[in-house]
């Protein structure tokens, strides 16, 4: 899948929209911490419907853009601007990839993709072991979060504005040290979305299925 599929692994590390089940919170949170946590897991469990603008710079400098749908749980649209000729789609059991220009579409079943972890709807980050540092700076709610799940290796960092708690941008240090950052923008929450953007087109002559 490659760097197409690299804003879905970014997303999956984060624990933004985390179903995982929760493992015994770090030690030693303070009871303001632990509040923050809290305000940011209800914040994020009053979200159903998300949709925005997304920038993605990797590692090398490279820049992808495009628009985000997300309808939880399970269901998800990323469409890349061109030249970028990637559509990602999870209607709920499957994510297609679709390249525009090979016209070629492959299947991976959601449960075997990270975005199994990020399309739930009961977030719970205070009660999560991979949640590691929460602090405010500049007028920002900043949490850091780790991740060692077997899909995905890491260190995140969530920016949220305050006081609205608002998503705004997160940053993936992988394994290897290398940056991933995505920052959100124009986004609209709990409103209708088609249920058309979460439908997969018929598979190519040339498609590829995962497990």
């Amino acid at each position: 899948m490659g760097r197409l599929l690299s804003l879905l692994f970014v997303l999956a590390s984060t624990t933004l929209l985390t179903a995982a089940m929760p493992g015994p919170a770090r030690g030693g949170f303070t009871p303001a911490e632990r509040a923050d946590l809290e305000r940011v897991s209800d914040a994020l469990n009053r979200i159903h419907t998300l949709e925005g603008r997304f920038v993605q710079i990797g590692p090398e400098g490279q820049v992808d853009q495009g628009r985000f749908y997300i309808d939880k749980p399970g269901r998800m649209r990323f469409e890349y601007a061109p030249p970028t000729p990637t559509l990602i789609i999870s209607d709920g059991q499957w994510v297609a990839v679709e390249n525009k220009t090979l016209h070629t579409t492959d299947r991976y079943a959601l449960w075997t993709t990270p975005l199994d972890l990020i399309l739930g709807d009961d977030i719970d980050l205070g009660g999560n072991s991979d949640i590691v540092g929460v602090g405010q700076q500049d007028n920002q709610m900043i949490i850091e979060a780790r991740s060692h799940s077997g899909r995905v290796n890491g260190n995140i960092t969530l920016v949220f504005s305050e006081p609205d708690l608002a998503l705004r941008q997160w940053t993936v240090r992988d394994a290897q040290g290398l940056l991933t950052t995505v920052s959100i923008s124009d986004v609209k929450t709990n409103v209708p979305l088609d249920p058309g953007l979460f439908v997969i087109g018929p598979p190519s002559a040339s498609a590829k299925t995962g497990p």
